[in-house]
């Protein structure tokens, strides 16, 4: 189809009264465009958040609410979020991250949404605005069924992981910029030597970022070692569905998810 207008509202509510005469939401258009300069989408009108005032970041108390228009470069600019830059500079080149939105990501197929990979391992909060108000749905809901016809994400809330408990590991074919192989991102803590409590979340290894829960259950109450961490990657296959593409196949990703979530922990 042919685009034959691109609609610029100044707020969320005009962005979703838009959206009630159908169209795609548009954030950094890094994923929108490429379809619509190759013909393949199926809308007419496009619905850009570029001036709905969704593009900044707020820290407060110890939570960081990350409008779904801000770019990556914006969030890894942000002295708070400085935990997430090592994945953020994984992520394309510096020209699609000065583009790419915190929104847009949680909509990527995989193996190219590493930031909702973090998203997810931080148990973070989408707020969703629609023609019924406003909304909060966790980011596993959104990145497992996405939202409702007519409702756009308007921004994200995330809880700063304590220091000593992020961890992050990306395998790739080059060290920058390139999609995944495999990517683990995890919220771990640890008392007495044990683990307390954890989230894993992987990408690159289903169509969307999912949690490894049976990871998670066996590395309760365990030490972070390569022996458990190797056992814990062994168990982490049983949540995983991975798929062939030009970077790797499902055979190998399985193969070697062991060793990158080890990795993760004990580089």
């Amino acid at each position: 189809m042919v685009i034959c207008a691109v609609h610029v509202p100044e707020s969320a509510e005009a962005a979703v009264d838009r959206l009630a005469g159908g169209g795609w939401v548009m954030g950094g258009g890094t994923v929108v465009m490429p379809l619509v300069n190759s013909g393949a989408a199926p809308v007419t009108e496009l619905v850009s958040l570029r001036r709905a005032g969704l593009d900044g970041v707020e820290v407060r108390d110890g939570v960081a609410t990350i409008g779904a228009a801000a770019t990556f470069t914006t969030v890894g600019e942000r002295p708070e979020l400085a935990f997430l830059r090592p994945a953020l500079r994984t992520i394309a080149s510096p020209t699609i991250r000065n583009q790419a939105t915190v929104g847009g990501n949680l909509f990527v197929a995989q193996p190219y949404g590493d930031l909702a990979v973090c998203l997810l391992a931080l148990d973070a909060t989408c707020e969703i605005a629609g023609p019924d108000g406003r909304r909060d749905a966790p980011v596993a809901g959104v990145l497992a069924s996405g939202v409702a016809a007519g409702e756009v994400v308007v921004a994200v809330r995330v809880v700063l992981p304590q220091p000593g408990t992020w961890y992050y590991h990306k395998a790739m074919r080059r060290r920058l910029n390139s999609a995944a192989i495999v990517t683990v991102a995890s919220v771990t803590h640890a008392d007495g030597g044990v683990v307390a409590s954890t989230r894993i979340a992987l990408g690159g290894v289903a169509s969307r970022p999912v949690r490894a829960g049976s990871a998670e259950r066996l590395l309760r109450g365990r030490p972070l070692t390569h022996e458990v961490l190797t056992e814990v990657g062994e168990a982490a296959r049983g949540d995983i569905d991975p798929f062939d593409d030009a970077y790797a196949s499902a055979w190998y990703r399985a193969r070697v998810l062991p060793v990158h979530l080890r990795r993760a922990f004990l580089p």
